[in-house]
């Protein structure tokens, strides 16, 4: 069972492979996913995170769920000494995209365990959730992309449970922040993947990692705990940590 939406600015595949699947769970999927769209999107002026930054809504009277998230933003901005940051933009804003999609893409594989499925990938704009098997195969085959070259894939990884995300220079070139000095960051790299656990967390330490720049960055992924990462330099080098 294949279905791919368009949401939250990017198309979402999910690629489901048990036999029984029931495709009222991954409609459960997609409209967890534009809810979540219509609460944090930033580019919405109706969102929960825009009236926010208007001063229209406090963040104690917001949803759950964005409560939650803020909690955990402000979690991993100090786990990474300030370089996953909500406020890199500006000061006065607040932007939890670096968490929204690896988180929302999490939660709802949670939709799909619970609808008893156990072998599928969701796809999130290259970010992973992979589950169980790929059935008729054992295990799943993800291609990394290669930054600078579209059709080519930098690495390849092979798993049954693990979640993936990239940070980097893509479709929309040097779009992550220095949250020190609000200049495009990353030099020095050309992508970060991280793979572990909780897509969420992933995504957060791709950015941070892409934030800090080579040097920091390559000291900085050595120490994850559960975490595995790869850099791709700008010179076409590449570097990974054990296990990767």
């Amino acid at each position: 069972m294949l279905r791919v939406e368009h949401v939250m600015g990017m198309p979402v595949i999910a690629d489901v492979r048990d036999e029984e699947a029931d495709p009222r769970a991954l409609d459960d999927l997609f409209a967890w996913l534009r809810w979540v769209d219509a609460t944090f999107s930033t580019y919405r002026d109706d969102s929960e995170i825009s009236r926010i930054n208007r001063g229209e809504l406090a963040v104690e009277d917001a949803d759950p769920a964005v409560r939650v998230v803020l909690a955990r933003c402000e979690e991993l901005r100090q786990e990474t000494d300030g370089w996953f940051d909500i406020r890199a933009a500006s000061p006065d804003a607040i932007d939890p995209s670096g968490l929204v999609k690896g988180w929302s893409v999490e939660r709802a594989a949670a939709i799909l365990d619970r609808a008893g499925m156990r072998n599928y990938a969701l796809n999130a704009g290259g970010d992973m959730v992979l589950r169980g098997r790929a059935k008729p195969d054992w295990v799943w085959r993800v291609g990394i992309q290669h930054p600078r070259e579209r059709d080519a894939v930098a690495h390849v990884i092979e798993t049954r449970n693990l979640a993936v995300a990239t940070s980097g220079e893509y479709e929309r070139g040097r779009h992550i922040l220095d949250p020190r000095t609000g200049a495009p960051a990353g030099e020095g790299l050309l992508s970060v993947t991280i793979a572990g656990p909780d897509l969420g967390t992933a995504d957060a330490y791709a950015t941070a990692a892409f934030a800090m720049g080579v040097t920091r960055a390559t000291h900085w992924v050595a120490r994850l705990r559960g975490y595995k990462a790869m850099l791709i330099l700008d010179d076409d080098r590449v570097l990974s940590t054990p296990g990767f």
